[in-house]
């Protein structure tokens, strides 16, 4: 991989892990265009750059994280124990797959971008129903909501099924303001990958760092993880205020758009 691979592939992790359209399932088909094999360092290249959005999530969302903590030491049920204690909640799920179906989930990755086609129309056909929906508004994420939407998240493991699609339109479809959702499906989703990129880091350290790399240059590694981190940062405060507008419905033409093509071409 070459610096100019690198940085496209930062730029589209970047992108597509807050817009939904699925950053695993872009990440598949980049790197297939590129011609990359699992020998040449793909795992640690992809924990790289997801560590790269998980701190720009923690850059955009400093305050409501600062917040949180915050009152979780005032050691009270106040709003931010909650909203701790919700996220916990969402969390169950993902950690059920995690634990028990992760060489199945790892076994799906290795099979090829049909399975990104079919998830991409899945993720369109999901966002267009919760464009069209007008269900009861909800003040809060109830705990239940805060499951449910953890069980989305857990099924977005699929490449191709996006993570903040699918955890924004459940919450949607169950009724959850648009103004809460975007904050609560990028903020739940950071101790899950922590964790995982935790498990990855130590399979790659006991590759050895030059070897989990293979043949991607310290300059590529350099700039894919600095445009991620950039990208991400700009896709993060975006994001937000396409929840908000509620204009969720072009993305679900553009995930049917290139859904069809990786499976016709």
């Amino acid at each position: 991989m070459d610096w100019l691979q690198a940085l496209i592939l930062g730029i589209v992790q970047g992108l597509t892990e807050y817009l939904p359209v699925s950053s695993s399932g872009h990440l598949a088909i980049g790197q297939e265009l590129f011609g990359m094999d699992s020998g040449e360092g793909k795992l640690a290249f992809t924990v790289l750059l997801h560590i790269a959005t998980v701190l720009s999530t923690v850059v955009i969302l400093w305050k409501e994280i600062v917040w949180i903590f915050k009152d979780l030491f005032k050691f009270q049920w106040n709003e931010g124990t909650k909203y701790a204690v919700n996220i916990l909640i969402s969390m169950i799920p993902v950690a059920i797959v995690g634990f028990f179906f992760k060489d199945k989930v790892e076994e799906i990755f290795g099979t090829g971008l049909t399975v990104v086609g079919i998830c991409l129309l899945i993720t369109a056909t999901l966002l267009a129903f919760s464009y069209f929906a007008k269900p009861r508004q909800k003040e809060n994420i109830s705990p239940l909501h805060a499951f449910i939407i953890g069980i989305a998240q857990a099924i977005a493991v699929l490449p191709g099924l996006s993570r903040s699609g699918s955890t924004i339109a459940t919450g949607l479809l169950l009724g959850d303001k648009k103004e809460r959702l975007a904050q609560f499906s990028f903020l739940m989703v950071i101790p899950p990958i922590l964790g995982e990129m935790l498990l990855d880091i130590k399979d790659i350290a006991d590759q050895g760092v030059s070897a989990a790399f293979g043949g991607i240059s310290p300059l590529a590694v350099i700039i894919g993880f600095i445009s991620a981190f950039v990208v991400g940062c700009l896709a993060c405060k975006w994001m937000i205020n396409i929840v908000k507008k509620g204009k969720l419905i072009w993305f679900a033409v553009y995930c049917a758009i290139v859904g069809l093509a990786v499976l016709i071409f």
